[in-house]
């Protein structure tokens, strides 16, 4: 029987340094699944972490960067995987940095900033498109959601 499971967390990391939000998107490496897919910074939820805690720590991770501010997006990505007969469900995150001084790991060879449409035309899956779509209106709403699902870390 299929079961639903979260396991994985997408984040849609943004600057505000400028006079528009840029977001970063991370090139897969050759060496892994789905190469050289564009995405954002995603991974697994370790045993005993909540998908939050994931989010700071792929972060940090995959970027080197630290959070100014993070939030839960209002979205939650999905995706059937046959590894497993399994409905991912993906808790989506939204997190602002002060900097933009990557340093990748090795599961990605490549980085940019880019501004929302650039981010939107290369991501590839629409659960990413969607994910990023929300995280870019909550930042630019001037609506309430950003300070009710802010997380204090």
């Amino acid at each position: 029987m299929t079961k639903a499971t979260v396991r994985v967390v997408d984040c849609y990391v943004f600057n505000l340094l400028g006079d528009n939000p840029e977001f970063l998107i991370l090139k897969r490496n050759k060496n892994k699944i789905y190469e050289h897919l564009w995405q954002g910074v995603a991974g697994k939820i370790e045993k005993g972490e909540l998908a939050w805690q994931t989010a700071i720590r792929e972060l940090k991770e995959e970027t080197g960067l630290d959070p100014l501010n993070i939030f839960i997006a209002d979205h939650v990505s999905k995706f059937y995987e046959t590894n497993g007969d399994r409905i991912n469900l993906v808790p989506v995150f939204g997190i602002e940095v002060g900097s933009k001084d990557v340093i990748l790991s090795e599961e990605h060879v490549d980085f940019k900033w880019v501004d929302y449409t650039e981010a939107k035309n290369t991501l590839v899956w629409n659960g990413q498109k969607t994910g990023l779509k929300v995280v870019n209106t909550m930042i630019n709403s001037g609506d309430e959601r950003l300070r009710w699902s802010k997380i204090n870390f």
